[in-house]
């Protein structure tokens, strides 16, 4: 029975995955995936044991499941083009379609997972499972951790919310300079109202003056129209140069508003030097150098992955005509060999030791990984180069758009200062004719009537001047609106502003708090695991998160790394740092299973996946592969292991046992 003494962790995060427990059958029918023609087999609940020697189909039997659950990183039976899968999940049904194709296996039909990718990396521990691995050949354990993590696209965002949030305390520093402003703006407005009171009082003054100035000007009736038509051509015309001469000055304004604009986009333009076409060239021609290479990688991979396929075939012994073929007659069976640990070598016949194939395959299988990371090297700088290329275009489209901006901003100024021109002109024309009728009134008139001219010009000035001065009180009345209406809006905008703070530190520690969990998944399971196996002189394995510059494809970042430590005791009980180099086979598998079940925490696998499966742990003793089980057990609803009868022996008689397929 499971002792409780391993059950030291935390409980309430030990158990979530039965939260979601289904407490389900599952069946599942597999048919031509590796070494496996047709089976159906069921699993309960809990731990179920595949037990066997080597070439009974149990790691088939493995993949199929996988299969079922929505990997890809399937074998189809080497004979067969087509493998199919059902998994029956309480009342649901999945059904899935393997094909053969010459870049690999495609899938049609429906997985229990819509994304396999967390289960390949921390459920599916089979031996070629990355995190088991990366732990075996002391790869970048950070980076296995982080592969589910799209931190591309976390710094995007946040990029984006810092704009978003920039903007806003733009408006706010707008606004709290507005709110500043608005008593002056308000007393402008007061005092803009009385002034136009005033003038208002002034002009009725003018006017009375002048009605009561026409009714003592004395003259035959011809000569005083003569005299009021001028007169009405000088007010037509003093009111048109006071037009004019406005517009002149609102046009020299924006002329000189263009031309502060000309030069900032102009020193925009000089910002943004232009990028040669070769160099342009240069980049494009370097990323189709990398496709080719990563392509001929992809090759490479594809062949290793149909070798290893077929050695693991041959090994499981599901190719029976192939290994007939190799052997005489008078040899035994291939049966009874495989059961010997004897199988033949299908290049010459001779009959070799399954234990040297292993290790055929696992050389084999670490080419095929290192390759894989140079393929991930080759993406990574693909993925730079593209960036710069985009960099590139992204600088061309500005100085278009610059350019084009420019050339609208200088035509304009073109015509603004035309249009100045013709001002000019019409004000000195103007001029030229106020004066030509000036001279007109003054010979048309009397004494008499030369107070009435005067009076026009101060009545024309009064009305010229409560026209500007109503023109301010509408501009300075809708200024103060809106001023109003943005500062009942710096609520919103303040409570916006803490929403992106709270948001852009929320995705700034996403990163650190999963590199941080999963440090910390792993030394405390690792601790308790060495406890629970009690290696001689191992005190303790664990992961030290450190920050050092790294190179992430051409370019050097600051960027956290996983640096693992081993500390050992000698006889005396002193203790001294190890390396995992120096880790036994058995010590190694252990460090890579618990470092896939801190990923399978941290990333909450268990919330879509109830299933972890367990092969390839024969370097293990019995002993510790059964309090292992134990101890994994209490992490999924359903825990299916593969291991060896004499393994399988040492393990809890309660456990659902699974002996032919």
């Amino acid at each position: 029975m499971r002792n409780s003494q391993y059950l030291n962790l935390d409980d309430e995060r030990r158990h979530m995955a039965t939260l979601k427990a289904t407490n389900a059958m599952v069946d599942t029918h597999v048919e031509k995936i590796g070494g496996i023609d047709d089976t159906s087999v069921s699993f309960s609940p809990g731990v179920t044991i595949l037990t066997g020697r080597n070439a009974t189909n149990r790691t088939s039997l493995l993949q199929g499941l996988m299969a079922g659950l929505g990997s890809t990183d399937i074998s189809i039976k080497g004979d067969a083009d087509n493998a199919t899968v059902e998994l029956t999940v309480g009342d649901d049904t999945y059904s899935r379609t393997l094909t053969r194709t010459n870049g690999g296996v495609h899938t049609e039909g429906d997985a229990y997972l819509d994304d396999a990718e967390l289960a390949d990396l921390f459920a599916f521990l089979l031996e070629s499972n990355d995190a088991r691995r990366a732990v075996e050949l002391t790869e970048d354990l950070r980076e296995v951790i982080m592969r589910p993590v799209d931190t591309d696209t976390i710094e995007a965002e946040i990029e984006e919310l810092q704009e978003e949030r920039d903007d806003i305390e733009r408006q706010l520093d707008n606004l709290q300079s507005i709110q500043a402003q608005l008593p002056q703006l308000e007393q402008r407005r007061q005092d803009l109202e009385d002034e136009i009171a005033e003038k208002e009082s002034e002009l009725e003054a003018a006017k009375q003056a002048i009605e009561d100035a026409d009714q003592e000007i004395s003259g035959p009736p011809d000569q005083q129209d003569e005299l009021d038509d001028t007169l009405e051509q000088f007010r037509d015309t003093r009111s048109d140069l006071e037009d004019v001469r406005y517009n002149l000055e609102s046009e020299r304004e924006s002329v000189a508003a263009l031309e502060e604009e000309v030069d900032s986009l102009e020193s925009d333009l000089k910002e943004l030097p232009e990028i040669p076409a070769t160099d342009v060239d240069d980049v494009k021609a370097e990323i189709s150098e990398l496709r080719s290479q990563r392509d001929r990688l992809d090759e490479t991979v594809n062949d290793l992955q149909t070798v290893i396929e077929f050695n693991e075939e041959m090994l499981e012994g599901t190719s029976t005509e192939i290994a007939a073929a190799l052997r005489d007659d008078s040899q035994n069976s291939v049966t009874d060999k495989l059961v010997d640990d004897q199988v033949v070598c299908w290049t010459c016949g001779s009959e070799v030791d399954s234990d040297s194939i292993e290790e055929t395959l696992d050389r084999l299988r670490s080419l095929r990984q290192k390759k894989l990371q140079k393929r991930r090297d080759l993406q990574s700088d693909i993925d730079d180069l593209k960036t710069e290329k985009a960099t590139h275009q992204e600088r061309k489209r500005q100085r278009s758009q610059i350019q084009t901006q420019l050339d609208r901003v200088r035509s304009e100024l073109d015509q603004r200062r035309d249009r100045v021109a013709e001002l000019s002109d019409e004000r000195e024309r103007l001029q030229e004719r106020l004066e030509e009728l000036e001279t007109e009134v003054e010979s048309q008139q009397d004494e008499t009537q030369n107070e009435l001219l005067d009076l026009h010009r101060e009545a024309n000035e009064l009305e010229f001047e409560l026209g500007q001065l109503e023109d301010e009180l509408e501009s300075v009345t809708t200024e103060i609106e809106q001023a109003d209406e943005a500062i009942d809006e710096r609520d919103n905008l303040k409570a916006r502003r803490d929403e992106i703070s709270d948001e852009i530190e929320d995705l700034r520690t996403r990163i650190e708090r999963t590199e941080r969990e999963a440090v910390e998944q792993f030394n405390d399971h690792m601790e308790t695991v060495l406890e629970i196996l009690d290696y001689d002189n191992l005190e303790r394995i664990w992961i030290e998160r450190k920050e050092q510059t790294v190179t992430q494809g051409r370019r050097k970042v600051q960027q956290s790394i996983f640096d693992l430590h081993v500390v050992r005791s000698t006889a005396d009980g002193a203790t001294y740092e190890d390396t995992i180099d120096h880790l036994s086979e058995s010590e190694r598998e252990v460090t890579g299973l618990v470092f896939a079940l801190a990923g399978y925490l941290t990333h909450d696998v268990y919330e879509a996946c109830p299933v972890l499966l367990l092969d390839s742990i024969e370097a293990i003793d019995s002993d510790r592969i059964a309090r292992l089980v134990d101890y994994v057990a209490d992490y999924a609803e359903y825990v299916v292991v593969a291991l060896l009868p004499e393994d399988a022996q040492a393990l809890d008689d309660d456990y659902h046992r699974i002996t032919e397929i």
